[in-house]
């Protein structure tokens, strides 16, 4: 297709933070611990770098303070924020920035704590000052009553119930159990996500994600960079990202942004639904992660409940393996902002290193989809999809 990306870059460095309590580190350190990891993987160091992307969780005068901080001679940066779905926004902006010769290595960092004394969901230094401010805040609105309201809408419209939401959790939980590192390693039951405690009604508290500190970073390369690597390399395929707001007080709660992200990220890749091995899917709340798989096409709108049954999500042979880390639901969700680790998760099952309990068989094209802002209101998704070297 006339201007698609595909396959004009190569992400070759993977790395998330270890520890989701990290209360001796600063954010600062905590951007420059991920960036390294993620260059060693890579096979790359600091100097190699001549792009960086970080977001509103980068600390000080975001990318300037932190290229300073990193010591990095940039020939372009970006500090594009919209929230959890930042960094897939950023795997798009670094692919066009080489295709177009600005860069040839460019690095994207998230860091954060709000587990240890960070700022807490949903908390905004500019969000007093936003337009919305006095027409939402003053009623005492909540990120829980968001996603709520966008639940209850599904409900009513699909006939969506609570047991379904709690197949997701499920899921989750059970890939989490293989993971070391996540924070939530209990396998739970239907039963249990519908005993715990409700929150925000229909929401229950395991319908929830985690809250931990941590982070992740990734490496993007042009493609002759990535032949000089000995490192296995995940090819770039498309990208789309899209703006959902209430449309001036007429919002419609029973779609995400994922219906015009979903689309223009395929329609670059040249591949369907039906294509996809695995997916990686924020799942701030299991609503997310319902209403997400709906928009993308891979069931019909409405149907998502019942797609969800019965094992769907499960890996390795779900019909739609999805988060085989745990996710936001159990594993992490280092500053409030999923979609780094969901880009992570994607790029080790392409290469084939998730767990051995949870690698999808000859994965060949993996889909990584992040959401920021929140469900109900104003937010960003974008959708990433990423195939094997030879895909």
């Amino acid at each position: 297709m006339t201007g698609s990306l595909r396959g004009a870059a190569c992400i070759a460095g993977a790395f998330e933070h270890p520890r989701r309590e990290i209360p001796d580190r600063t954010v600062a350190e905590i951007h420059a611990e991920v960036a390294l990891g993620a260059l060693a993987d890579a096979g790359l160091s600091l100097a190699d770098v001549d792009a960086y992307y970080c977001a509103g969780d980068a600390p000080g005068f975001a990318g300037l303070s932190m290229a300073d901080y990193l010591g990095l001679r940039c020939r372009t940066i970006d500090s594009t924020e919209t929230g959890g779905s930042s960094y897939l926004l950023h795997i798009g902006h670094a692919t066009a920035a080489i295709a177009a010769g600005h860069a040839s290595v460019a690095l994207i960092t998230l860091g954060g704590k709000p587990r240890s004394g960070g700022p807490l969901p949903g908390s905004d230094v500019n969000a007093a000052g936003a337009p919305e401010a006095e027409f939402e805040n003053i009623w005492g609105t909540s990120v829980l009553a968001y996603y709520a309201m966008a639940a209850q809408r599904h409900m009513y419209e699909f006939g969506t119930t609570s047991a379904q939401l709690a197949e997701i959790k499920v899921a989750a939980s059970l890939h989490a159990q293989h993971n070391p590192h996540a924070f939530l390693r209990d396998v739970v039951s239907v039963d249990e996500v519908l005993d715990s405690p409700l929150v925000a009604d229909p929401l229950h508290r395991l319908d929830c994600c985690v809250i931990t500190d941590g982070g992740g970073a990734l490496v993007v390369v042009s493609p002759e960079v990535a032949k000089s690597l000995t490192r296995t390399c995940v090819k770039v395929l498309g990208q789309g990202e899209a703006v959902k707001h209430t449309t001036l007080g007429r919002p419609d709660l029973s779609h995400t942004g994922a219906l015009w992200s979903g689309p223009a990220a395929f329609a670059e890749a040249g591949v369907t639904p039906g294509d996809v091995d695995y997916v990686s899917i924020y799942d701030s709340f299991t609503i997310t992660v319902l209403q997400t798989i709906e928009d993308l096409g891979f069931c019909a709108r409405g149907e998502g409940g019942r797609f969800v049954q019965d094992g769907a999500l499960v890996a390795p042979f779900g019909r739609l393996p999805f988060n085989t880390d745990g996710g936001g639901l159990c594993n992490n969700h280092p500053a409030n902002r999923g979609g780094m680790t969901k880009v992570i998760e994607a790029v080790r099952q392409l290469r084939g290193e998730a767990h051995p309990a949870v690698q999808v068989p000859d994965c060949q094209i993996a889909l990584a989809h992040g959401t920021g802002g929140a469900l109900s209101t104003r937010h960003v998704s974008s959708t990433v999809i990423m195939g094997v070297a030879d895909a």
